[in-house]
């Protein structure tokens, strides 16, 4: 079993410090988008996300089916952070009291669809009523050689996938109570996983990868922190989603910041060496549909630095206990 990596700063991430300190030798592996088993000839990946109702969404912005395949989505983004392949889904749901017995189908015909739009199925699960909507899913995957955030070397290129910033455009509108940008609410309510760019990236040789939940401001800093050097990134450079550039404007802030400190995009960022073909990286992008970017390089020392027009940013992304 892998050693422990180490984390990004911030509140949620001290309280699991706490924890690995408790636990001592009973915890091992722990600081990865995923838990790695050896399993014959490769290895079992295995990551757990939980959604609840106040807190990921409401059920007054998004349908049931669109509730399940969110969570699911969500859990799956951390397989493709390891390079894996889906193999499937455990869901836990807690159902509010009072829900009709159609409901609870309706949220699971969104997790099966989000599994099976990576090759994944449904395994099992559990039920308990519960005071609010609450959906816990575990993904399992496999894969040979996996991806970790541990592996940025000084003067590798620091890439992204997608555009970000749309999730965090349409939750604005929504909390306002207007209508989102239809793209920019699609990203919210329908993230895609990156499962088949994510093992392409890893037979092309990235050397650290991680998805970003918690937006590129504070996952980058994990990715950091496991590699023990410094990602430097030009937000100038970074690809922005549908809808933020308004949304942006309404709070005077920069699209590239705005899109930094958004969380909820679940797109890979990831390591090349210098030395990688673009002709490859691009033959990539176009294989999977999914378009990539430069935007900054691996650095000697620690930490994230983000600048816009030369000048650094401070950005932190989300953080359920800050």
């Amino acid at each position: 079993m892998r050693s422990a990596l180490a984390l990004g700063p911030g509140a949620e991430f001290d309280r699991i410090r706490s924890i690995l300190g408790r636990l001592g030798e009973r915890a091992a592996g722990v600081g990865g988008d995923c838990a790695l088993i050896p399993a014959g000839d490769g290895q079992l990946a295995v990551s757990v996300d939980l959604s609840v109702e106040g807190t990921h969404f409401r059920t007054e912005w998004l349908s049931l089916e669109e509730i399940g395949w969110r969570a699911a989505a969500g859990a799956l983004s951390d397989l493709a952070a390891a390079g894996a392949e889906a193999v499937g889904i455990l869901a836990s749901i807690g159902v509010p009291r009072g829900a009709p017995a159609s409901a609870v189908t309706t949220l699971m015909d969104g997790v099966g669809a989000a599994a099976a739009s990576v090759g994944g199925v449904v395994l099992g699960g559990d039920l308990a009523a519960a005071p609010t909507w609450l959906v816990d899913v575990t993904v399992i995957g496999r894969v040979e050689v996996p991806v970790t955030r541990g592996g940025a070397r000084p003067g590798d290129g620091v890439w992204v996938s997608g555009r970000l910033g749309a999730a965090r455009a349409a939750l604005d509108a929504l909390v306002r109570g207007a209508t989102p940008d239809p793209e920019a609410r699609e990203a919210f309510a329908k993230p895609r996983p990156r499962l088949g760019l994510g093992r392409a990236l890893s037979r092309l040789g990235v050397t650290a990868m991680i998805d970003l939940s918690d937006g590129l401001g504070g996952d980058a800093g994990h990715l950091a922190a496991a590699s023990a050097c410094a990602i430097e990134i030009d937000l100038g450079l970074v690809p922005i989603g549908p809808g933020v550039v308004e949304e942006a404007a309404r709070r005077s802030d920069p699209p590239a910041v705005y899109a930094a400190a958004g969380g909820e995009d679940y797109e890979l960022l990831f390591t090349l060496p210098e030395a990688a073909s673009l002709e490859r990286v691009r033959a990539v992008a176009t294989a999977t549909g999914v378009p990539v970017t430069r935007i900054g390089r691996v650095g000697e020392g620690g930490g994230v630095h983000l600048r816009l027009d030369g000048r650094e940013q401070e950005i932190h992304g989300f953080d359920h206990f800050a």
